[in-house]
């Protein structure tokens, strides 16, 4: 991949030059970026894109990188949504804007929001829509999800949290630990403090019957289930990703209190 990068062509014509001599400049850019995976960084900031969902994204330091065990966080949502029914959809902390990117992608009646607090991520996030032809139907809100205002219209809510207890982040791999924004990854003393808060929100802020489709860590799914039992959510639901760990929750909204 990092020769492809350097060849600047598609595969196929990599493929048919391989008896050719490398130019030079190809060489270049070939070891420099072979130098800075040597130092762990992302392969898909050397890229600058990743592959999620079937689609291209861009990717750098200012939002996590999209990763291939959060698409079933999109399956779930796609169950949930009919193609012919205009849903609104929003993406809590949407970092890259990965997840609502691709729900919209797939459902052409839906419009949605991403909600992100962080100025360059925002900024990112409607670069992707932006390259998707989704800058119509995807909306930006640069805050935290509990000033945005819109929690009351929304029919699926989807969020990637932070989900990492704060001990636990020195001792993962350099790639995330050095290269993903801290705050995309500290999920507090527990892993479960944005949980807490999007539960909490969700539950006094949604309408009744509204979707909340979260991903989770690994060993997570119990206590994020029990939140949303606690939280009044019924239907609740938990869905595996590829490599058989729990990645997903969700559970339908009571509606606020009367």
């Amino acid at each position: 991949m990092l020769m492809l990068h350097a060849f600047g062509d598609t595969r196929a014509a990599l493929l048919a030059a391989g008896a050719s001599p490398v130019p030079e400049t190809t060489q270049e850019v070939f070891h420099a970026a072979v130098e800075r995976r040597l130092l762990r960084e992302p392969l898909q900031h050397i890229l600058g894109t990743t592959h999620f969902y079937g689609l291209e994204f861009r990717s750098d330091p200012r939002a996590l990188i999209p990763r291939m065990d959060s698409e079933v966080v999109v399956e779930t949502a796609l169950c949930l949504i009919p193609k012919d029914h205009r849903v609104v959809v929003a993406d809590l902390g949407t970092g890259t804007g990965c997840l609502l990117g691709a729900i919209l992608w797939n459902r052409p009646l839906a419009v949605g929001t991403g909600v992100e607090a962080d100025p360059g991520a925002a900024a990112l996030a409607r670069e992707n829509f932006d390259i998707l032809g989704l800058s119509g139907r995807a909306n930006l809100f640069g805050g935290p999800w509990d000033r945005w205002t819109g929690w009351e219209a929304a029919g699926v809510i989807v969020s990637n949290p932070p989900y990492i207890a704060t001990a636990e982040i020195e001792s993962l791999a350099p790639e995330v630990r050095d290269h993903d924004p801290r705050l995309a990854l500290d999920g507090g003393s527990d892993g479960l403090a944005a949980y807490q808060d999007l539960i909490s929100t969700g539950a006094a802020r949604m309408p009744m019957g509204a979707a909340l489709v979260l991903e989770i860590g690994h060993d997570q799914r119990a206590a994020v289930l029990d939140l949303l039992a606690q939280a009044g959510f019924t239907g609740l639901g938990h869905r595996l990703d590829l490599g058989g760990n729990d990645r997903c929750v969700w559970g339908f909204a009571p509606g606020p209190s009367r």
